[in-house]
């Protein structure tokens, strides 16, 4: 039985990460410069390490990709991302920022903005777009996305 699998044949599904960081109605998002997704607005995120929890990498995640610290993590959504000849289980959450102002810190991130959301840039990352589904339609999980 044939496979129609996006992955090379060995390979499996990464675990990513990402956080909605709101200020003042506004949502940061930041341009891609890295080959996966590039050219799409995103927010920060990453891979999960080993032995971190989620909390933990997402925090780091913003934190080396925009010197921003946040707190008051919050699970937005699960989804199932199938995008850019890659597979991620890839949950995303909520953020507030505690410290600082966002910075350029990552190579794979240029340009970061607030945006309202009713006028967000084009085109986004594809778990990004999965994760403002979430948000808007109050569905947890995005069984096939992307």
């Amino acid at each position: 039985m044939k496979s129609s699998r996006v992955d090379a044949p060995r390979a499996v599904p990464r675990v990513g990460v990402g956080a909605m960081i709101f200020r003042e109605g506004k949502v940061l998002l930041g341009r891609r410069n890295g080959t996966l997704g590039h050219g799409t607005y995103g927010w920060c995120g990453g891979h999960l390490e080993f032995g971190e929890t989620l909390e933990e990498c997402v925090t780091r995640e913003v934190l080396e990709e925009s010197g921003l610290v946040v707190t008051s993590l919050q699970l937005l959504c699960v989804s199932n991302i199938l995008a850019y000849q890659k597979h991620y289980i890839d949950f995303e959450f909520l953020a507030e920022v505690a410290l600082g102002e966002p910075r350029a810190l990552d190579l794979e991130m240029a340009d970061w903005n607030w945006y309202d959301l009713e006028n967000l840039p084009a085109p986004l990352f594809k778990p990004v777009e999965a994760a403002l589904h979430s948000f808007k339609s109050g569905r947890f999980y995005n069984s096939r996305y992307g």
